[in-house]
């Protein structure tokens, strides 16, 4: 009996294998084959023996498999070697699978149901009838763990562990005894039968219709969710609603010191090539607009605005460009800085204020 005991505590620390996630569900029937060590209840008087399996099987779910499985060992006596003792069945096996495809290898849980046949000779002598042979068969069953390779295209390989109760109540050999506990580790191969299952292609995704964000239908590069003007023609100017804008000509470097009107010097040589332009042009009519940043009240500055457009105005006309050329002077006060006039923490700009006191040529043909 010390080898049940033995048995149970083998079976009970590798039951606490760790459970991991399950593969890819491959449902193919496979064949089975296993040699091992059956090491005999010592109530039979038996000896240890090799012993062989064949089986066919299949994963019935991502974690679970069902074997159906024929065994075969022959032992012999202990005490009289000339006396036979064999034994075979067939068992209905299920293995509780903990697999993580990280792994070479993945431990299992067996639970087992079968018939098991034996043939005994005996020897009673002085008994006329001696020697005999008894034969008869009984319920087993059996509890076992495992480990096996990821299950592939070709083979896996099984390492099992398992203790095997036959309820044979009617034993010559052990006498007295209502069922013998058996020893079984084996090692054998898995090879699956058939192609392995290959996964169906996602469906395709359904074709999804453009975005408003994704068209420009008429070409102006504002797409038609922002486009507030969808019939711009070719070579508009648009601005970033899609509408037509007016063709401004900023006068870089025209631009004011703080709070004055007055033209700086390097403003007037900028004034002079404009003025050229306008009279190589005839035909081009042009507004003059002021602004200035945001620094001071509306009011202030709209009369400001005024000022300096009137300054560059008067340049114009002073040089040659006849007012009725010019639209203007219009001030536009701070209302279209082209600069931040702050940072976005709020504190001063003074190089975007200084942008925004400016004018400009907005050309009106």
């Amino acid at each position: 009996m010390n080898k049940k005991l033995l048995t149970a505590a083998l079976i009970g620390g590798l039951a606490v294998s760790q459970l991991a996630s399950a593969q890819e569900f491959d449902d193919r029937w496979y064949l089975t084959g296993a040699v091992g060590f059956n090491v005999q209840d010592n109530d039979r008087g038996t000896e240890d023996a090799l012993f062989g399996t064949l089986g066919l099987g299949k994963f019935i779910s991502p974690s679970w498999s069902v074997d159906g499985e024929l065994n075969y060992q022959n032992p012999g006596f202990e005490a009289n070697q000339d006396l036979n003792w064999s034994q075979y069945g067939v068992s209905l096996d299920f293995r509780r699978h903990f697999i993580n495809e990280a792994r070479g290898w993945n431990p299992y849980l067996l639970f087992g149901v079968g018939y098991q046949r034996s043939e005994e000779e005996f020897d009673r002598f002085p008994n006329p009838d001696s020697p005999g042979k008894r034969k008869d068969g009984n319920l087993a069953a059996k509890v076992g763990v495992g480990l096996q390779t990821t299950f592939n295209q070709r083979a896996a390989v099984r390492a099992e562990l398992a203790y095997r109760g036959d309820f044979d109540d009617q034993s010559v050999g052990g006498a007295g005894e209502d069922w013998f506990g058996d020893v079984l580790a084996s090692v054998g191969i898995v090879i699956p039968l058939g192609p392995a299952p290959v996964s169906a292609p996602p469906p395709a995704p359904a074709p999804v219709a453009p975005s408003c964000a994704d068209l420009d239908d008429d070409g102006d590069g504002v797409n038609n969710c922002d486009d507030r003007c969808p019939g711009s023609q070719a070579g508009q100017a648009i601005g970033p609603d899609g509408c037509p804008v007016p063709v401004s000509i900023d006068l870089k470097g025209v631009n004011f010191d703080f709070d004055k009107s007055t033209l700086r010097p390097d403003a007037v040589a900028i004034l002079s090539e404009a003025t050229e332009i306008l009279k190589r042009y005839p035909d081009l009519r042009v507004e003059v607009a002021g602004h200035t940043d945001s620094k001071g009240t509306d009011a202030y500055n709209q009369a400001l605005s005024e000022r300096r457009a009137k300054a560059v105005y008067d340049y114009l006309t002073n040089n040659g460009v006849s007012g009725s050329r010019l639209v203007g002077p219009v001030g536009y006060g701070e209302s279209r800085p082209i600069a931040p006039n702050a940072n976005p923490d709020g504190s001063d700009n003074p190089e975007g204020r200084a942008k925004n006191r400016r004018t400009e040529l907005n050309v009106q043909n």
